[in-house]
């Protein structure tokens, strides 16, 4: 998803939604519902706890010595059925609790890919180009570049040769090419790092939105990477910017299927093909804020792989608005009036994300605030659903929920909105601001960046962190994958190599309307 902060007429003038007015019940319920689907699973534990404790009572009393020697002389009595009975209850209760235990799922370690120095898209560089390509008129070039200025975009993002070139060559070849040089790289190095061989891997889930070629993506990398016959694979197209928690969540159900099985999930966008190339302000949004950006994800159930593996996956959660009419509309493919094709942002696309957003966090609160957020939260619920008592609704407090939050990098204003609604710190929004400013908005691939700035940026992880990706896109749609530190996590990813934070909070800082000056916020001390 891409938007801006609403200074040109092309783009809504509403300010984000303030999801917090109104919550629905039926939100909650589904939160909820996920939460008692564990029950059978927790009634398990407390039901062996009983019978083991009657057994032992027993055993203390001498009562079963004395029930086998009067079995032995007499006929059974009472307290022998109640045995039977205590020792059939264990058994069920230790049996439900392994069959209705669901395999973990580990994340064994991600990579992201950095362009080469020849891709970067600096200011002058794109805005020359635009120009030279002789496809733009002066008001074009003009909105586009006071997009880009206000974007908090940096100047070392990246674009692909193809768009790049004077003239623009956006073939089905050069998108391939794109493709391989971006996913195959990301790849390669993951195996490196984790050094799982390619034929090791037995389910392969790829999203890229608007690339879809025949042979898929998907035959693409087996293709390369020479990974076996029988390999589970999915091919996610048209998923929009919040594909890869959608991703996630397909591979936690394979892994769910299937035992002692790796799982690769390829999350990117291909910019080659999809340049637009007309003069309909509402299309050129996206030249202005994607670029070139992917990301490879090793998972893993093979319960061996937990002290090496990063995270492990705790909650996937799904909003999908699409049977609303502005919700399906307001980030659209389709031609200009001239029959350029490229992506439509509509004006209701602020007020979509907040309705989408309040209807994840809803449903995501239940499985993961503490129980104190959730009593209160109920307690506010029933004095102004059932009692008719006119207080003011409470908002959770996520950020007892979670330690660090990686929110899609759609705009700066979304980024700053999300901030504000959910009460969150700087430094935990600092990481999507130094991701869209490093790299762009770099679609479905962007939380990945953000996990990545954390890790080598921002001092790292520690065991039992709780981390929350949250991604936007079209349909529309709202999706969450909640993971938990596995183990002291800081690593040197190459993609922030030379990263300068104070030059990008100085840049963020001369913006208008930048949250610091909106706010009245101090600006952070350098790290």
């Amino acid at each position: 998803m891409a938007t801006e902060n609403g200074h040109v007429e092309a783009v809504s003038q509403d300010r984000f939604p303030d999801y917090r007015r109104s919550v629905a019940l039926k939100y909650v319920s589904r939160g909820l519902g996920v939460l008692f689907s564990y029950a059978p699973h927790i009634a398990a534990v407390p039901l062996a706890c009983f019978g083991g404790l009657e057994l032992l009572n027993l055993w203390n009393q001498g009562e079963l010595h004395k029930l086998w020697n009067v079995a032995k002389q007499t006929e059974l009595t009472f307290d022998l059925i109640t045995v039977v009975g205590c020792i059939s209850l264990v058994v069920v209760a230790v049996l439900a609790y392994f069959l209705l235990q669901k395999r973990p799922v580990y994340l064994v370690d991600f990579s992201v890919y950095r362009a080469p120095d020849s891709w970067t898209a600096t200011f002058s560089r794109f805005l020359v180009g635009s120009r030279q390509c002789g496809k733009f008129s002066d008001e074009s070039l003009e909105f586009q570049e006071k997009i880009l200025m206000r974007s908090g975009l940096g100047q070392n993002t990246y674009l692909p040769p193809a768009v790049a070139t004077i003239p623009p060559c956006p073939t089905m070849q050069r998108a391939r090419e794109e493709f391989e040089v971006v996913c195959f790289t990301a790849i390669d190095d993951l195996l490196k790092k984790t050094g799982v061989k390619p034929k090791e891997i037995g389910i392969l889930v790829i999203n890229c939105s608007l690339f879809n070629p025949t042979p898929s993506l998907c035959a693409m990398v087996i293709n390369h990477f020479k990974m076996r016959s029988n390999i589970i694979s999915y091919n996610l197209s048209g998923m929009g910017c919040s594909a890869s928690p959608i991703s996630i969540d397909l591979a936690r159900q394979m892994l769910q299927l299937y035992p002692n099985k790796y799982a690769l999930v390829v999350s990117t966008e291909n910019i080659t093909q999809n340049w637009y190339f007309g003069n309909n302000r509402s299309m050129l949004m996206p030249n202005c804020l994607f670029r070139c950006g992917g990301a490879a994800i090793l998972l893993s159930n093979r319960r061996r792989d937990y002290f090496r593996s990063k995270y492990q996956l705790m909650h996937t959660v799904r909003t999908h608005l699409g049977a609303n009419d502005a919700a399906y509309n307001c980030i659209f493919q389709c031609e200009d009036e001239v029959g350029k094709v490229g992506v439509r942002l509509s004006k209701e696309l602020m007020a979509v994300a907040g309705e989408a957003l309040k209807v994840n966090v809803t449903t995501l609160g239940p499985l993961v605030l503490p129980f104190t957020e959730q009593a209160i939260f109920v307690f506010n619920l029933f004095l102004r659903k059932v009692l008719r008592r006119k207080v003011k609704p409470y908002i959770p407090d996520f950020k007892t929920a979670f330690d660090h939050v990686c929110i899609h990098t759609g705009g700066r204003a979304v980024i700053d909105e999300i901030e504000k609604q959910l009460k969150l710190r700087n430094d935990m929004v600092e990481p999507s601001r130094a991701t869209l400013y490093r790299f762009g908005n770099t679609s479905s691939s962007s939380i990945w960046y953000v996990l990545s700035y954390i890790e080598s940026v921002q001092g790292g992880m520690h065991r039992g962190d709780r981390i929350w990706q949250m991604g936007f896109g079209s349909g529309f749609k709202c999706n969450s994958a909640v993971w938990k530190c596995l183990r002291r996590v800081r690593d040197k990813h190459y993609a922030w190599e030379g990263f300068d934070v104070q030059e990008m909070r100085d840049h963020l800082a001369s913006l208008p309307n930048h949250h610091f000056k909106k706010e009245g916020a101090p600006r952070p001390a350098p790290q």
